[in-house]
């Protein structure tokens, strides 16, 4: 079989970066050319071929090899970019500098050099046996009556009320919206149902019918959000008119063994334990998981790592990338979420540079934690691992396992478990104390004792110091 790896070599450069210089074989680039001519005679018309069927060597004749050579880069630089990076085996930080050489020849490798920053490294101090501040689990009286309380809502019902209607209250309305005396698309309703400070409707339309009562018509005039939706209206001013037909309002059920019957126990006592227990069980995973991040910021503390500035921008610059990826997916813009920050974009990434430092600190450590344990993932770990994903999306581990495979990023979900795997061995070695014992130590400590050898021990850090 003829080779198809990327081969890659890595120089080390200043400040947490290296340089990779790449080399792509020729029978790949052979193969890459073959593909975009195929793709590129699917539009050729060519006489005595068929749309679609054009040959590769007609194809590549007719446009000229440079000219599909350069598409096929185009398409599959990406690719070649992600093979070089496993092959030199770092974990890029930031936008890479990517430079191509000159088309090969016929016979010729395809070489490029990338220049990237590269998760920085950390000189292990103590990770194990470690004392760190741990919380105790509490479902306080206060959290189970909030939920009670939560579960009336729930089963509220709404009764009409002959009286205007306040803060809380549902209205059953008509409505028809204009701008400048003409009505809109989308702008009317009938016997539609408004909750008074849900906050669901325009600015301003809900507060004006405040004090309504069923048979009232009410003029509501609002303007339209810079960020609505619907582009015709953004920034328009309206003007409603409103029929409110109804008002109802919300008769909570009372506290006692019914109230605990309609949720499925028998007695209210019942109930107030199962809310105790279940709101229990989430502050132990909770803290548990404080305990972990504590735990690794403790042998965060304690390990020496160089962390360049370039570096520390770079990672908050991908951050900020992800959130809006986020955001796209709620349907907020970048703008629009500036506009509710009330924020610039530099105020926000100067923000996320201490998480960012942070994050690399955490794994740069977890990185050298791998290596000094010597720490493996079994394909069987990787499938215990995707157990419950797999069951969430109706599938099996070991579809997911080969569907993670073909598509190249079964190394990902390794170096999670890894990771993980890493931390189990930081926690699980760790001592707990009182989290105001911690924090009592923590005061001992200053700057100055710490150059003179006097500086607290890296056990006793916890997270947020």
């Amino acid at each position: 079989m003829a080779d198809t790896a990327v081969k890659a070599t890595v120089t080390e450069l200043p400040e947490s970066r290296v340089r990779v210089d790449a080399e792509v074989p020729s029978a790949e680039v052979e193969r890459s050319l073959d593909r975009a001519a195929r793709q590129l005679g699917r539009d050729l018309r060519i006489p005595g071929f068929r749309k679609g069927k054009v040959p590769t060597p007609v194809v590549i004749q007719r446009i000229g090899r440079d000219a599909v050579l350069d598409e096929a880069v185009r398409g599959f630089l990406p690719q070649w970019y992600v093979d070089a990076v496993d092959a030199a085996g770092i974990a890029p930080v930031g936008e890479p500098s990517l430079d191509v050489g000159d088309l090969p020849a016929r016979g010729e490798p395809l070489t490029f050099s990338i220049e990237v920053g590269v998760r920085p490294k950390a000189q292990l101090g103590e990770y194990k046996d470690l004392e760190v501040g741990k919380a105790e689990p509490d479902a306080d009286e206060e959290a189970v009556e909030r939920e009670v309380d939560a579960l009336r809502d729930r089963l509220a019902r709404l009764e009409v009320v002959e009286r205007p209607a306040q803060q809380g209250d549902f209205l059953t309305v008509d409505y028809v919206g204009t701008i400048d005396g003409e009505a809109f698309a989308g702008g009317e309703g009938r016997d539609q149902m408004v909750e008074l400070g849900s906050g669901r409707l325009i600015p301003g339309f809900e507060e004006q019918l405040q004090g309504a009562s069923a048979g009232d018509d009410v003029t509501v005039k609002v303007t339209f959000p810079e960020d609505y939706g619907a582009e015709h209206l953004a920034g328009e001013d309206a003007e409603f008119a409103v029929e409110v037909k109804e008002v109802k309002a919300k008769q909570l059920p009372d506290v006692d063994d019914e109230l605990a019957e309609e949720a499925g126990f028998d007695t209210l006592d019942e109930l107030r334990e199962d809310i105790a227990t279940r709101l229990r069980e989430a502050a132990e995973r909770r803290i548990d998981a404080e305990f972990r991040e504590a735990a690794l910021d403790a042998a965060v503390a304690g390990a020496a790592i160089d962390v360049p500035e370039a570096l520390v921008e770079a990672r908050a610059g991908e951050l900020w990338d992800r959130m809006l990826h986020s955001l796209s997916h709620q349907g907020i813009t970048k703008d629009a979420y500036l506009r509710i920050a009330g924020r610039t974009e530099e105020d926000l990434l100067a923000e996320a540079r201490p998480d960012a430092e942070q994050q690399l600190r955490r794994e740069a450590v977890v990185a050298a934690i791998i290596d000094a344990e010597g720490l493996q993932a079994s394909d069987e770990e990787l499938l215990e691992a995707l157990a419950p994903t797999a069951q969430r999306e109706g599938t099996t581990p070991k579809k997911l396992f080969d569907r993670l495979r073909s598509s190249g990023r079964l190394d990902d979900l390794r170096e999670e478990v890894l990771a993980r795997k890493a931390i189990d061995v930081v926690a699980d070695g760790a001592k707990a104390i009182p989290v105001e014992q911690a924090k009592a130590r923590e005061k001992l400590w200053t700057p100055e004792k710490g150059k003179e050898g006097e500086g607290r021990p890296s056990e006793l850090w916890t997270p947020g110091s």
